[in-house]
């Protein structure tokens, strides 16, 4: 069974374009992954928020892809570049 993931990652306001290389290529290897079905990333205007769309293939797919060097790299660098992280599971309705 599929688990959803919505996370909001909202930037400092001086560390915008580090952060959004840091995300940009977590996709590029996310998608890489074999449990990974969508990994999508989209960037709020004007807001220093950044919004991922994640679909797995099951729970240990997502426990590995959290285990991964960049996961785990970009987890030790969120302090420095973002305010607030949010991770929503949820549950498609439609």
């Amino acid at each position: 069974m599929s688990i959803y993931l919505t996370a909001i990652v909202k930037g400092k306001p001086d560390t915008v374009n580090p952060l959004r290389t840091v995300l940009l290529n977590m996709v590029a290897n996310s998608r890489k992954e074999e449990a990974c079905i969508q990994y999508d990333l989209h960037e709020a205007a004007g807001d220093l928020t950044f919004i991922f769309q994640e679909e797995w293939k099951n729970q240990s797919g997502l426990d590995l892809h959290n285990q991964q060097p960049y996961i785990l790299a970009f987890v030790e660098q969120a302090g420095a570049l973002t305010d607030d992280i949010v991770i929503y599971k949820t549950e498609k309705l439609a």
